[in-house]
């Protein structure tokens, strides 16, 4: 969970221009990132791949009026409405894009090409039917800014306690690495978004930043197999949080338009 996913990108910026906030070539240049290029696979009434830029209007001809982002994971279909073999694909990729107006959804297959230091990475997108129903387990922004408060004191607790929290380079690496994302919060949002939505996905990138340096520092001081399952055991509901409050605000914008 320390980089962004990139559901959360064409989803975010995807709003952005179905709201006539931003440009088509804006938008897909803001969706591919430091990636090579993207490319959208299987979109009805095209029998082959397509770029972004034609695949976002195409998405708007068919009715879709917002981007809601899935972040699933074993046993929590966090974002999805069916039917199993999207979900399937979707907890493959551990993200989907789910369209509110038009029954079909995305997701990610991302290839990696080239030389260590010089790796160029290619998405397609396959372009999937979705069931239109209400999306799994997604808070409300406020619900998801005060469980985050809850578990940010959590994680810090079990860090703490397992000698992670003071785990020298390794925290220090994760530190700077969060302080640099967050200098660059505003690029994370494409416009139109609320500042709370801001606020909550800076805050659940931070927490579960906190929970991959639990992951990845070692044993810290669990050095035992019951020790080690017990941290996994205190982080999981933690980890389930920070990405329930992702979610949230990368759908907050589709939500308060269904509202209005």
């Amino acid at each position: 969970m320390l980089s962004e996913p990139r559901a959360g990108r064409l989803a975010a910026w995807g709003n952005a221009l179905i709201a006539g906030m931003v440009s088509p070539d804006d938008a897909a240049v803001a969706i591919v990132g430091e990636d090579a290029v993207h490319r959208v696979e299987g979109l009805p009434g095209e029998p082959a791949p397509v770029g972004l830029t034609l695949a976002l209007g195409r998405l708007r001809a068919l009715g879709a009026t917002g981007l809601r982002v899935a972040l699933p994971a074993p046993g929590h279909p966090l974002g999805l409405s069916g039917p199993p073999d999207f979900n399937a694909r979707a907890l493959e990729a551990e993200e989907a894009v789910v369209c509110h107006g038009a029954a079909v959804g995305l997701v990610p297959e991302v290839h990696e090409a080239g030389p260590e230091g010089d790796v160029h990475v290619e998405v397609v997108w396959h372009c999937l039917p979705v069931r239109e129903a209400p999306p799994a387990d997604v808070p409300s922004l406020g619900e998801a800014e005060r469980e985050l408060a809850e578990a940010l004191r959590d994680a810090t607790e079990v860090l703490t306690r397992l000698d992670v929290a003071g785990s020298g380079p390794v925290a220090e690496a994760a530190v700077a690495a969060y302080r640099a994302r967050a200098e660059r919060g505003r690029e994370v949002l494409a416009p139109g978004y609320p500042p709370r939505a801001v606020r909550v996905l800076e805050l659940a990138q931070r927490v579960g930043a906190l929970v991959s340096l639990a992951y990845e520092s070692g044993h810290g001081g669990a050095v035992s197999a019951s020790e080690m399952a017990a941290r996994g055991e205190a982080l999981r509901p933690v980890e389930r949080t920070a990405r329930r409050a992702q979610v949230a605000a990368y759908n907050s914008v589709v939500e308060e338009r269904g509202r209005g």
